[in-house]
Formats: C-alpha cells, sequence, structure tokens
C-alpha cells in the first residue's frame, strides 16, 4: 500500500523528492540509504572496522546526501535525495505495511558555470533608486528574494551553475515584480536524447549475443524482447545508435535478485524478458514494467511499458502511461468561467449548460474550465474549499448537470486542480497560522529575512514567514513533505477524477513529480493530464502528463506576430522542443494565448491572429481556443463578447475545427517543414512573413480524404500568391479549385 513508486532517474545536483504513496498520516515511516556509488563514501548498512572518525565522515555525507523533509516529525514520511555522484542509489522504506525498495539511477552533473548579467540602466525604475536586486527563475522555484545578484560596475552579476539551454531570468528591483527586467540567458550545450520503446516476442535460444541460458525459460524458449528506438536532439555529436540505453525492472514487480537478472540481460538498446519472469513473485499475471532512459552527453526523460501474460499465456506489452485515446488529437476550448455568460448575466453552472451548444458549433472536442471551486477571487485560483463548488456559480448538483450536458454533446470536461497552493483565506492556512499543532507543517515556511510582502505574519516559529511564489503573498504553498497534505490532495484527486474527464493542473512545476507520478497511476484509465510547465519541460511527460503546454510555440508564434521572427521559426519551435527532449510532437497544447497572457488580436492584429490560430489547428498536437480568441475580445479577462462579437472571425475559427476534423493528416503527428517550404515560392507578398508545411495521414486515413497535404500560412497584413507543386489541385480551406498559383490571405490547405 505505502510503496514509494517506479525507480527514479536524475543526475548529480538535482534532487529527487521521495515518498510513501497512499500515506497515512497518523503511521510511521523511515527512510535509510542502503547503497550508494562508491565515490559517495558508505551507507548507513555498511559493516566496517574503521575508527570512529570515518565512521562519522560516513554519517556525515548520508546525511548530506538523503535529507528529510521540513516536518516536525521524528519519523522521515518524505526525503530528499541530493546525489553527490553518478550511479546508482538505493534506499528502504520501513512502512506499517512492510520494507519497500527504492532505486535512484543518477547521471553526470550537467551543469555548467554561467554568468548573468543585465545593466542597470536596462531596469525601468532610475539607477539611484535600486538598493537591492532579486532573481527570479525555475532555478530558484520563482521565490522572490532568495538570490540576489552583486552589483559590478553598471551592472548586476549573478554567478551560477545550470544545465544547457535557454533560462528565462527575472531580475527585479527592489524585490518590486513592477520594476523586473527579463532577460533569456543561454548556456551551450547539447539537448536531450529521447526514446520510444516497441516489443516482439521471440522463439529459442540465445540472448541478444546468442548465449541464452535458460534461465526462468517457458513455452518453448519464448521471450518478450523490448526495443529502444533512439532518437538524439538536432545539435547532438552522437549518433543514435551510439546513445546508451538502461534498462530498469519496476522495484514493485519483482525480488532484487530477478530483477538483476533480467536487468543483466540488456544487450545495448534491447532487453529479452523470459515469459516465466513476466508473472509476479505472488504467482499473478501482472507482469513486469520496464524503464528505459537513454544518455548520451546528457540523459533523458524514461519511457515505460509493461509486459505481461493474458489470461491465454500470450505475451502482452502496453504503455502504462498511454494518451485516453479520445485525447490523442483533442480540439479544446478554454472558458474563463465568470466571463462567459457576457457582460449583463452572472456565469453560473447553468448558464454555461444553456450555451453547450455554442461549443458544439465550435467543434469543439474538450471544455476546460478555470477554478470552479469555492474561492473569494473571482478567478478561483485562491482556493477555500476543494470538496464544494463557489456558491455564485452553483451547486454540485448544477456542475454535475453541467458535464452531463457536455458528455451529452460529446464534449469532455477539464477541471482545473489547484493543489500547489491555497488561499491564505482557506481555514487549514489560518489555522495554521494561528498556531494549531496539527496544521503546523501543512505549509511549507521560509526564513523571514526574505519575505518580501510587507505582511506581518504571525511566525511558525519566531522568524520564519510563509513561503509563496512569485509576489503571490494570498496564496501559500502547500509542504508535500507533510503526509497529511499529500492524504488531503489525493482525496482531492478521487473526488473530482470521477466527474470530470481530466485535470488541467495549475502551476504543475511547483508539485514534485513523485506526487504527479503518483495521481497518474490513481486517476481512472481514460483520465487526461494536462500540466502547466513553464517552461517547457519534458520530464513532466515522464509517467506524469499526457498533454503539455508548448510554451516553445507560443513564444515563437508571439515573435513572428510581433515581427522579431519571420514565419519559418515554426519549424525552430519544434526543432526546440526536440532538443529538450520531446518525442512526441501531438503531446502538446498548442495555443496562442490563455487567461495569463495578453489577448493576441491586441497585440499583433487580426491578420496575425487567423495565422496564428491556423497554425495551431494544422500542426500536430491539440489546439486550443481561448474562449473570446474567436469573437474578437482584446482583454483578456473581460466579458465574452456575445452580442457584439466578430461572427466572421468565429465562422474563420468554426472553418478550422472543421478542416482539422474531416482531414486525418491534419491529426497525424507527422510534420515536415523543410519539404513543405521548399515545395512552394512566394511570387508575391512577404516571403518572410510565409511559411509552409507538409503533413501526413496515417495509414488509417478515411475513405475520400488526402494522404499528404501541403499547409501554408501567411502572417503578413495582405494576402501573398504562392507558387505551388503541379499535384496539388484543390485548397480544401476555402473549398475551391487550385493549381499553379495560390493566393493565401491567411492560410491555404492543399491537396
Amino acid at each position: 500500500m505505502y510503496e514509494p513508486g517506479p525507480p527514479r532517474v536524475t543526475s548529480v545536483g538535482r534532487p529527487v523528492e521521495l515518498a510513501p504513496r497512499a500515506p497515512d498520516p497518523s503511521e510511521r515511516y523511515e527512510w535509510t540509504l542502503v547503497e550508494a556509488p562508491a565515490d559517495g563514501g558508505a551507507t548507513d548498512d555498511d559493516s566496517t572496522d574503521d575508527d570512529s572518525t570515518d565512521d562519522d565522515s560516513s554519517d556525515e555525507r548520508d546525511a548530506a546526501v538523503l535529507e528529510p523533509g521540513d516536518t516536525g516529525r521524528p519519523d522521515d514520511p518524505v526525503v530528499h535525495l541530493h546525489p553527490d555522484a553518478p550511479g546508482t542509489y538505493v534506499l528502504r522504506l520501513d512502512a506499517p505495511d512492510g520494507s519497500h525498495r527504492q532505486r535512484v539511477r543518477v547521471f553526470p552533473d550537467e551543469r555548467r558555470e554561467t554568468t548573468i548579467r543585465v545593466h542597470a540602466d536596462d531596469f525601468p525604475v532610475d539607477d539611484d533608486a535600486v538598493d537591492r536586486v532579486s532573481l527570479l527563475w525555475r532555478h530558484n522555484d520563482r521565490l522572490l528574494a532568495r538570490d540576489r545578484p552583486t552589483r559590478e560596475g553598471d551592472e548586476w552579476v549573478y554567478r551560477t551553475r545550470v544545465p544547457p539551454g535557454r533560462h528565462g531570468v527575472g531580475f527585479v528591483a527592489n524585490d518590486d515584480r513592477a520594476n523586473e527586467r527579463h532577460v533569456v540567458h543561454e548556456v551551450e550545450g547539447p539537448g536531450r536524447p529521447r526514446l520510444s520503446l516497441d516489443w516482439r516476442v521471440e522463439r529459442g535460444g540465445g540472448n541478444a549475443s546468442g548465449d541464452y541460458d535458460g534461465a526462468g525459460d517457458d513455452i518453448g524458449g519464448l521471450r518478450l524482447v523490448v526495443t529502444a528506438d533512439v532518437d538524439v536532439p538536432p545539435d547532438s555529436e552522437t549518433d543514435p545508435e551510439d546513445v546508451e540505453v538502461t534498462f530498469l525492472v519496476d522495484d514493485r514487480d519483482a525480488d532484487p535478485e530477478t530483477i538483476e537478472r533480467i536487468e543483466g540481460r540488456a544487450e545495448g538498446h534491447t532487453l529479452s524478458v523470459p515469459l516465466a519472469d513476466l508473472e509476479g513473485t505472488d504467482g499473478s499475471r501482472n507482469g513486469l514494467r520496464i524503464h528505459a532512459v537513454p544518455h548520451a552527453e546528457r540523459h533523458g526523460a524514461a519511457a515505460t511499458l509493461r509486459l505481461g501474460r493474458d489470461a491465454d499465456g500470450r505475451p502482452t506489452a502496453a504503455d502504462p502511461h498511454a494518451r485516453p485515446a479520445w485525447a490523442e488529437s483533442p480540439t479544446v476550448y478554454e472558458a474563463y468561467v465568470r466571463s462567459f455568460a457576457g457582460d449583463t448575466l452572472p456565469t453560473t453552472f447553468g448558464e454555461i449548460e444553456r450555451r453547450v451548444e455554442y461549443l458544439v458549433s465550435l467543434g469543439v472536442d474538450a471544455l476546460w474550465l478555470t477554478p470552479v471551486l469555492a474561492s473569494p477571487t473571482e478567478h478561483g485560483y485562491h482556493v477555500t474549499d476543494y470538496f464544494e463548488t463557489a456558491a455564485d456559480l452553483g451547486s454540485r448538483a448544477a456542475f454535475e448537470s453541467l458535464v452531463d450536458a457536455c458528455h451529452d454533446a460529446g464534449i469532455r470536461v477539464i477541471f482545473d486542480l489547484v493543489i500547489n497552493h491555497t488561499s491564505r483565506d482557506h481555514p487549514a492556512f489560518q489555522l495554521h497560522s494561528a498556531g494549531v499543532p496539527a496544521y503546523a507543517d501543512r505549509y511549507r515556511r521560509t526564513d523571514a529575512a526574505v519575505d518580501a510582502a510587507g505582511v506581518d505574519w504571525a511566525a511558525l516559529p519566531a522568524g520564519e514567514a510563509p513561503e509563496y511564489r512569485f509576489d503571490w503573498e494570498r496564496i501559500p504553498n502547500l509542504n508535500y513533505d507533510d503526509p497529511a497534505v499529500r492524504a488531503w490532495m489525493l482525496s482531492v484527486v478521487d473526488e473530482w477524477s470521477g466527474v470530470v474527464d481530466g485535470f488541467r493542473a495549475d502551476v504543475a512545476w511547483g508539485v514534485s513529480h513523485g506526487f504527479w507520478k503518483e495521481v497518474a497511476d490513481r486517476v481512472p484509465d481514460d483520465f487526461l493530464l494536462l500540466d502547466e510547465t513553464l517552461p517547457h519541460d519534458p520530464f513532466y511527460g515522464e509517467g506524469e502528463f499526457d498533454l503539455h503546454y508548448d510554451t516553445s510555440l507560443y513564444g515563437t508564434l508571439n515573435a513572428i506576430g510581433a515581427g522579431r521572427e519571420p514565419a519559418d521559426a515554426l519549424a525552430d519551435a519544434f526543432e526546440r522542443a526536440r532538443w529538450l527532449g520531446f518525442d512526441d510532437p501531438s503531446a502538446q497544447l498548442r495555443y496562442v494565448e490563455n487567461h495569463d497572457e495578453d489577448r493576441y488580436l491586441a497585440s499583433h492584429g487580426e491578420a496575425a491572429l487567423r495565422a496564428a490560430a491556423a497554425a495551431t489547428f494544422t500542426l500536430p498536437g491539440a489546439p486550443m481556443v481561448y474562449a473570446g480568441q474567436e469573437r474578437g475580445n482584446e482583454t483578456t479577462r473581460g466579458p465574452f463578447r456575445w452580442h457584439d462579437g466578430d461572427n466572421a472571425l468565429t465562422a474563420y475559427h468554426r472553418r478550422l475545427s472543421a478542416l482539422r476534423d474531416a482531414e486525418p493528416a491534419l491529426r497525424s503527428r507527422a510534420v515536415d517543414f523543410s519539404g513543405g517550404r521548399s515545395a512552394i515560392e512566394v511570387v508575391d507578398g512577404d516571403p518572410d512573413r510565409v511559411t509552409a508545411y507538409a503533413r501526413t495521414a496515417d495509414s488509417t486515413r478515411n475513405e475520400g480524404t488526402a494522404d499528404r497535404l501541403l499547409v501554408v500560412v501567411n502572417f503578413a497584413d495582405a494576402p501573398a500568391t504562392v507558387e505551388v507543386p503541379d499535384r496539388v489541385d484543390r485548397e480544401l480551406f476555402a473549398d475551391d479549385p487550385a493549381g499553379g498559383e495560390v493566393v493565401v490571405e491567411h492560410v491555404a490547405v492543399l491537396a
């Protein structure tokens, strides 16, 4: 019951949180570091005749590597492993139901020395008015006032070690985000390799090297062979065949001796498993979970297969974290709840239900509702009760009626799950602040010396203050080191996963990977998990989320709209995702705006909006429309424009949705930028504002649809004329004949 989950993978310098699953806060738990790489020193279970100095050194090293969670408990329900050497760390969790084994595979340190600078004159405040600067970025969890650049001449300078990549960094003058200067700092280095797993059944002797020893053999020597299909980032100097692959058998599925024997059969990119080993230690046919990790200059995200046997003894294999079939390529619509009924009526669940027909007309597959739980705020992200709907929106029964109406219309419902923080008006935080012992560990605390809120916080103990991200002082961070918090939030997951079809996880990057892995294993099989992870991070797809915010494409679409990048930069956004380590281009939520961002129309104009929307609907992935985008809204969270909206723009979005639904090639995973761009020539118009790409259908395309499409997108205010291949005879978006030269106003889909 309390097993800690799958083997974990990290690198030196990147800590890992470890915790029992489904914890009972009233029980006791204890973690022990059993084995560690030799370079790191001894472990708790080592016996030695060395003198006390060596023992003390070993104990000090173990204490530095295995840090207990931040609670007042005498036991260690949650710990943080800070690996100091590459290799495999083995830990033991002693829980009420027995002992559990947890392995962590650690790769070499990826961080590089770097210096980040900003000129004093670049702040939006006079230099002589700046007396301190704070750094705000992903590498300090967006915790204001924790990291301080120093003044060197005319610059503010921060020296650190971070992995290769582009890092968005905020320099905040006087700890006031109104005075923030944002820079993009690039650290040179390679991207991450990635892999996918395939399998087959082989008969007869021989492992990968031909020396099969018969151990665990059954059914005439049948074995199941797992093969890793490896790819490398665009800038890698390593060939795919030279990327190493580490196979890890899940410690929950077999004893250590069996695991060692199976993993010892790995050869290069393959692992063969005799069918007898697919039976669990209890004789069941639950099988084995096999995790595979690619590593070259850096390591990539793990992929997983569950191997087993069916009732007839035949071998099976499946991805236990496969996306629901309905979510392979859905059209998502985000409704900002309290503005959706317009500028006169207050929005309620009933009012949204009365407008479901509108969503049907847009061809929507999934409706994402911003938070619907009790909250003192208009936006709903300050939750005060996780088990009650907001009184102004309606009752639980009214919410379920809305969900049923959506289901009757063929629309799934995505619930905004806000569990990084609560409102500071939540009773739990009030009890925490008032010193009620049972709530002492529910929220994270920090040194009051780095608090920038200016609030006279109740200190627990003296000198501490609540922790919050950015300047969000009204939403303190929950403490996931406390098993009571984990149990509480798992009950929230259970409460709503039986009502809706998916979660959009708010501030997903603020909650630990281990907790999200538990959530993914807990929700129903056909449930969608969508992360808000800023920036783009492939590790949230490692047995956690099905769809990811595509911040890479979002940033590129804005750069193109503003004229900072040419239209061909769309290809760069996809290359960026490959460099980061994403394997599946369809596992992305493609959007041009959302409730946290400026309206694209207001920033870049209608022509650019139409082109950007067309890109989201004609590229692989899940296109998202933010309510009002299709009506011409220019205020981010303002009233939905029902009576005065732009019907032509709405019809344009309907056409994009209908065409995407009709043409399998637009829903496939394949996209060819170089082939598409080389297939056209801009003969009239601005070539920098025009791009093209080819889409290819899967083998299951419908009769009467095209197996290959050429998409041309024009971001310019004026139409462009392009010369197209001779094979083109129809423009599908306009449903007109086409050939020779085609006039592209915003988008053309050519067959």
